[in-house]
């Protein structure tokens, strides 16, 4: 099986970073593996991510999330089957990850199945301001993040894909 790991968001844009530094520093510590294609950055969405999709069996997806009670820093496990479809549609890039794949499948796409897609989301502060830093508070924590992200990712690819809607740190 095909397994992807991909690092979402925007390397200039704060906090939004968060998923490309992640996906950056888990290709470097992971052991080579002919299975996994690491894909540090990504920052395209709706339908455009069926093109970076195909041809997976299995994608581990790290990126933001911002939520009103969360704490940065925190992380969330979930996976695409989690997600609710789009509910207003205007554009191809309002299409969520769930609604996507699911019209991916319907077209006969060779994608994962949603239950296969899995989500680490980092609560995340600032997601607007143009820079190359993340706050002061989610650099401090990226150490932490790293190893916390990478031994749930290792675990995942060894393990198997169950078990997982969860938060992995409170």
């Amino acid at each position: 099986m095909r397994t992807l790991l991909l690092g979402m968001g925007n390397p200039i844009l704060s906090d939004d970073a968060i998923g490309v530094r992640l996906a950056a520093e888990l290709g470097r510590r992971l052991p080579p593996r002919p299975d996994l294609d690491v894909r540090e950055e990504c920052s395209v969405g709706g339908l455009n991510l069926l093109d970076v999709l195909t041809g997976y069996q299995r994608v581990i997806v790290l990126d933001a999330v911002k939520t009103a009670a969360g704490v940065p820093g925190d992380v969330y496990r979930f996976s695409a089957g989690d997600l609710g479809d789009t509910l207003h549609l205007t554009n191809i890039h309002d299409v969520n990850l769930a609604t996507a794949l699911e019209l991916g499948h319907r077209l006969g796409v060779p994608l994962p199945r949603p239950a296969q897609v899995h989500v680490f989301a980092v609560e995340v502060d600032d997601v607007v301001t143009f820079s190359e830093r993340m706050t002061p508070a989610l650099e401090a924590a990226f150490p932490h993040l790293a190893d916390e992200v990478l031994e749930q990712v290792e675990a995942l690819l060894a393990a198997g894909w169950s078990g997982f809607a969860s938060r992995v740190n409170p």
